[in-house]
């Protein structure tokens, strides 16, 4: 049984790279979504950037997820409206419906637009997605009510709704495609180069941004009291016979989620919350007591315990307050970060990558403020 993400174990495209004279405008550290998009962005922008990871563009959290394209934040849009209030709360989720528009443009088939499905598993989860999707509604963002749930999902839900927008993506495939994007504008990638604080101190560039989202504790042990790292476990069977989740579903507030990639392979991680401290982790090891539910879960979502081919981990970074930071490093002057996605990542790292990006070539940024991560201090 393979022990690589199902989306790192299949041909991917090389990266080109230009090498660059050894003084550059800006270094970005990490080669997930966020650091290709700040990258590109910056290069763009006429910067001349160099782009550094420590395994293989899409090696992390980037290649090893669930694959799913979602608007928003951690919190439901309902929530995000009680404690940001609903001006901030709709910007956004404006900027990463922006988002999944811009990565529509440059993923190629590695995203599938089909919207995703949450699920409520019973009548309190109901009434909380009904009450999110009300407030969706009302201030103009569009979503779907099932009624009547289809066939596959009766009997086994309490209800769900659609958010038409969202999408399936191949998340190995899409980075790689979009680090080609960032080295065709001019960006230098070098893989298989790890670096510390101690080494990124040394950096002979005007500005540094870390773009580690789990591990932006170790690089930024200035926000280490408020962000620290999340295990996500996910397994992949031999593709099903018949395809039914072909699009993103999750349920139980997100702590199980699934889908069917095209040649029906079925994706399904989640489970954390029945052992939390074990899942506060930088290990991207599997441990039996997770995979052993998910594989559970896999029979009762098809009928019959399918045969798994693929077993493992990413590791995201959690905030404090469920909001990721994005700014600069709170006393530096040259640092800054991206990251503390919340599992949130594939869609809010790529937005937050090019924000910082954006913030660094002097536009004005107002989403910024939200993420800054000075609002710890």
């Amino acid at each position: 049984m393979a022990s690589a993400s199902v989306w790192l174990d299949r041909p991917l495209p090389e990266i080109p790279s230009a090498p660059l004279s050894a003084r550059v405008d800006v270094v970005v550290v990490g080669g997930g979504a966020t650091g290709c998009s700040c990258a590109l962005t910056l290069a763009r922008g006429g910067l001349r950037v160099r782009l550094v990871d420590a395994r293989e563009v899409a090696g992390g959290a980037s290649g090893r997820n669930g694959g799913f394209a979602l608007r928003g934040l951690k919190a439901s849009y309902d929530d995000a409206r009680t404690t940001l209030g609903a001006d901030l709360a709709a910007s956004l989720w404006t900027l990463t419906e922006r988002g999944l528009d811009q990565m529509s443009a440059l993923a190629g088939d590695a995203l599938r637009r089909r919207g995703s499905v949450r699920l409520a598993c019973d009548a309190a989860e109901r009434d909380a997605l009904r009450a999110e999707l009300d407030a969706l509604v009302e201030d103009g963002f569009e979503a779907e009510w099932l009624d009547p749930l289809p066939p596959y999902l009766a009997g086994k839900f309490a209800g769900g709704f659609v958010h038409p927008g969202d999408g399936a993506l191949a998340p190995a495939l899409w980075v790689r495609r979009l680090a080609g994007h960032a080295a065709a504008a001019g960006v230098e990638i070098v893989q298989h180069a790890p670096v510390d604080r101690e080494a990124v101190e040394a950096l002979d560039a005007a500005a540094v941004v870390f773009a580690v989202d789990g591990m932006t504790h170790a690089l930024a042990p200035e926000l280490a009291a408020w962000v620290a790292p999340m295990r996500g476990q996910v397994l992949a069977t031999e593709p099903l016979r018949e395809l039914v989740y072909d699009r993103p579903h999750y349920a139980r507030g997100g702590y199980d989620y699934w889908q069917q990639t095209p040649d029906g392979r079925l994706v399904l991680g989640g489970r954390r919350d029945t052992d939390l401290e074990t899942e506060r982790t930088t290990s991207e090891d599997t441990t039996a007591f997770i995979q052993d539910q998910l594989t559970a879960y896999a029979a009762e979502l098809v009928g019959l315990p399918p045969a798994v081919t693929h077993r493992w981990a990413g590791i995201w970074g959690e905030t404090s307050d469920g909001l990721p930071f994005a700014g600069r490093v709170p006393g530096s002057g040259r640092l800054w970060v991206a990251g503390g996605y919340c599992g949130h990542g594939n869609v809010l790292g790529f937005a937050c990558g090019d924000l910082v990006a954006r913030a660094i070539l002097g536009e004005p940024c107002p989403e910024l403020a939200a993420f800054d991560p000075a609002r710890m201090r």
